[in-house]
């Protein structure tokens, strides 16, 4: 399988985690123009699925060093392959949430909030299980993406002119949201052999702890999906019948997204054996920062907001980039 064990490679393939799943819900904001979220997450979780499946095939099976996707799946104990799926289980929760969390307050918000709740829970909880890098440098950095988060939810509910409710709402499901969220890689992490040059035996390689991953992602959907469809954020509840009624370019639309968010989480883990699960996570969920970006100067999400609103985001980016920065040169020291 294909590998990376130099650390200024395993930085860039962060990075293009970084631009991968800070940019997927752009696709959320195209599909809702004639789409409900929750029909258009079908089509994101089968993004997925292929994507996994197709790097597996690939990058994956190619190569001196390591296992080969069947044979790596072949060995794999039954433990591993269940914690594999479980962080497919509980990422797909968190990111449905986060999605219904776009849809009431958009990317600009739902992202620093969410995202950058499960980055900061994320690096600790990673850095716990295998500590990599310096921890004193490592931290301040998080500290000021906590900041950041902050900054950005004064920003946010500045900005709001409607009932305070729908901000409080859209808010709490983005903490939500990243609360569940920080744990996903973790458990992804622990079942991936530490060495993927030669992995030991029982443990997956990162490739194969994808695809597992996503299986737990695609079956989980039949159940947190329905839950969303039943009881909406926002609206009436919809059939499931009714996602079979949405044109093939809508379809698309969602499963361009899967593809785009899953060569991210692809990137992250085969980065995470040079750089740590920790470092790797970190500077991988720095996706608030292109998010917010997107947000702010695409979407348009704080046009009519107060000046003071633009002042917090500024001092928001400021914050997240010092923090992204210091994730990096953790490692480094």
């Amino acid at each position: 399988m294909w590998i990376v064990s130099n650390y200024g490679l395993a930085v860039l393939l962060c990075v293009i985690t970084m631009f991968c799943w800070g940019s997927w819900g752009n696709t959320q904001k195209l599909a809702s123009k004639t789409w409900r979220y929750e029909y258009f997450y079908w089509d994101y979780v089968i993004g997925v699925l292929i994507f996994s499946l197709i790097s597996a095939f690939t990058f994956g099976s190619i190569g001196a060093e390591g296992r080969s996707f069947i044979p790596d799946l072949q060995q794999a104990t039954w433990n591993n392959i269940g914690l594999a799926f479980a962080g497919g289980v509980i990422f797909n929760l968190s990111n449905i949430l986060l999605s219904a969390a776009i849809s009431l307050c958009g990317m600009s918000v739902a992202f620093p909030v969410g995202v950058g709740l499960a980055l900061v829970i994320g690096v600790f909880v990673n850095y716990i299980a295998k500590p990599e890098g310096d921890p004193l440098v490592l931290f301040i950095g998080v500290a000021l993406i906590t900041v950041a988060i902050i900054l950005n939810s004064f920003a946010y509910k500045k900005a709001q002119s409607g009932p305070q409710n729908l901000t409080r709402k859209g808010i709490t499901i983005s903490i939500a949201a990243g609360v569940i969220m920080a744990f996903f890689f973790y458990l992804v992490s622990a079942a991936t052999a530490t060495d993927f040059a030669a992995p030991e035996a029982g443990k997956m390689t990162p490739y194969t702890a994808v695809v597992i991953f996503a299986v737990g992602v695609f079956v989980s959907n039949f159940l947190w999906d329905y839950i969303a469809m039943r009881h909406p954020v926002q609206g009436e509840p919809i059939k499931p019948s009714g996602y079979f009624h949405g044109s093939m370019s809508t379809h698309m639309v969602g499963v361009l997204g899967g593809v785009v968010w899953c060569i991210g989480e692809s990137c992250s883990m085969i980065a995470s054996g040079t750089a740590g699960p920790a470092i790797s996570y970190g500077l991988g969920q720095g996706a608030t920062l292109i998010s917010a970006l997107w947000g702010i100067l695409i979407w348009k999400e704080f046009k009519n907001a107060p000046a003071a609103c633009n002042l917090l985001n500024a001092g928001m980016f400021l914050l997240f980039v010092a923090g992204l920065a210091l994730l990096i040169y953790a490692k480094m020291v």
